[in-house]
């Protein structure tokens, strides 16, 4: 309300300037500028890059020598910093105070007032986040070596002043830490932790983004032995075979990448892409197609992770690696879409067939090709990813998993049961098992893989 002096915060504002401490208010400027150099300091001196920090080392500069001298110590520098910083604040609240009561006596107000506070408060606080604060580091950032050179002189005597406490604080904090890691006070959210926490939250969220965010969080810890195209379902090309055998198979089998060798598959040449051979789709049998084959071949061990695959398949811009074993035998390969499938699920590609055969809707029981990785059963099966990790040893496919529980070549018809599941051999040669019918026993989860079966049908439908 206009002329109104009754409002608490009006009387503050109706002094005269002849009311101001100026002495003091001066003190107080320049502290925030204080506050601002100090503030600033803390971003330039640990913003600094490897290449500026090297420059400093290396260089003849002596200032530059002195501020390397000084990042030996950053814990002490550190701690000299936050010293200063909040001598500096308190410094500014307390003349601030000052003035304030100054002005209240002045005008007639109480100290104590509720308008002294809140004016004080607000005015204090925007001044020292502002010009303290926000000004300087943005500064800082952008000239880093710079400031670190110009506040340099003002550190070296700053330490030497604030070391005993510095030191002091340090070593408490030391000794705080070292407390702390004897009692395993681990602050580390473990991955298996993270799985839970997504298990909990499947009423929050439907079961693709749940599996989803499943894939993200193992996604770091899985190699690219347990998601590659094993050595025996690898379709590779003999480069002895003429054109037209050539055209057949590419016809038959619709792949996009194939790795060409000679004489055997541990003896690649370079891998074939498709559409290298669009130019050449009217050629004679006798078309030299090997000349078109890409001699680059990106192999990789068995035990890199694919996380570390994936950032160098972005680099290298190949969406194919080759997998070999400490001796440089060929055991498989690994594709872009099979990186990315353990994130968002299966993706039908060139070596993607039907997982799941004569699925049976009334106990959710089916047949699985023994060749199934145990990635892909866990996820089709809604199992967690370590559900067999006691017991699958170095197998990375279901038939492998079964000739781990029985240590055996099993018969047909042979049943082997694993906590809640009973698989029963359908078929097996002299080399490995072909088919397994896959059941579950426990009544809760039949429920929960009849409703995702269910829902893939509608979708597909």
């Amino acid at each position: 309300m206009e002329g109104d002096l009754s409002h608490p915060v009006m009387p503050l504002l109706m002094f005269s300037l002849q009311n101001v401490p100026w002495g003091a208010a001066l003190v107080v400027v320049l502290l925030l500028i204080l506050s601002g150099l100090i503030s600033g300091s803390e971003v330039a001196f640990f913003s600094l890059t490897p290449e500026q920090i090297k420059e400093c080392r290396e260089g003849d500069d002596e200032v530059g020598k002195k501020v390397f001298s000084l990042l030996q110590t950053p814990q002490l520098l550190l701690a000299t910093i936050l010293i200063c910083n909040n001598f500096v604040n308190v410094a500014i609240v307390m003349i601030s105070t000052f003035i304030a009561w100054q002005v209240a006596d002045d005008i007639g107000i109480a100290r104590d007032g509720a308008e002294i506070f809140i004016t004080l408060t607000f005015v204090v606080t925007a001044l020292v986040v502002f010009i303290g604060e926000i000004v300087p580091k943005i500064y800082a950032t952008k000239n880093s070596l710079n400031f670190a050179r110009r506040m340099i002189t003002f550190w070296i005597v700053s330490i030497k002043v604030c070391k005993p406490l510095a030191l002091l604080l340090t070593s408490m904090g030391n000794t705080m830490e070292k407390a702390l890691a004897k009692r395993n006070y681990n602050l580390e959210v473990s991955v298996n932790e993270v799985d839970q926490a997504v298990s909990l939250a499947t009423d929050k969220v439907d079961d693709k983004a749940s599996e989803m965010l499943k894939g993200i969080v193992h996604f770091g810890s899985k190699t690219v032995k347990q998601i590659m195209v094993s050595r025996t379902d690898m379709n590779a090309l003999d480069k002895e075979i003429d054109f037209h055998e050539l055209m057949d198979h590419i016809n038959k089998n619709s792949f996009s990448r194939l790795p060409v060798y000679e004489d055997t598959i541990d003896s690649l040449v370079g891998i074939l892409y498709i559409k290298d051979l669009l130019p050449y789709l009217d050629k004679n049998e006798h078309f030299e197609w090997k000349r078109i084959i890409r001699k680059d071949i990106y192999y990789v061990p068995e035990s890199k992770k694919i996380d570390e695959l994936l950032r160098d398949f972005q680099e290298r811009r190949v969406h194919m690696a080759i997998i070999v074993d400490e001796y440089g035998g060929t055991t498989g390969l690994v594709t872009l879409e099979d990186i990315i499938e353990e994130i968002v699920g299966d993706i039908n590609d060139e070596f993607d067939g039907d997982l799941v055969q004569d699925y049976v809707s009334q106990d959710a029981s089916f047949n699985l090709d023994g060749k199934t990785s145990l990635v892909d059963f866990e996820r089709l099966a809604l199992l967690s990813p370590d559900y067999f990790d006691k017991v699958k040893g170095e197998s990375d496919s279901l038939g492998g998993l079964i000739l781990e529980l029985l240590q055996e070549m099993p018969s047909t018809g042979k049943k082997i049961d694993y906590r809640d599941i009973t698989f029963t051999i359908k078929a097996v040669d002299k080399k490995r098992i072909k088919t397994v019918h896959v059941k579950f026993n426990d009544e809760q989860h039949i429920k929960r893989l009849q409703a995702e079966f269910e829902e893939d049908e509608k979708q597909t439908s």
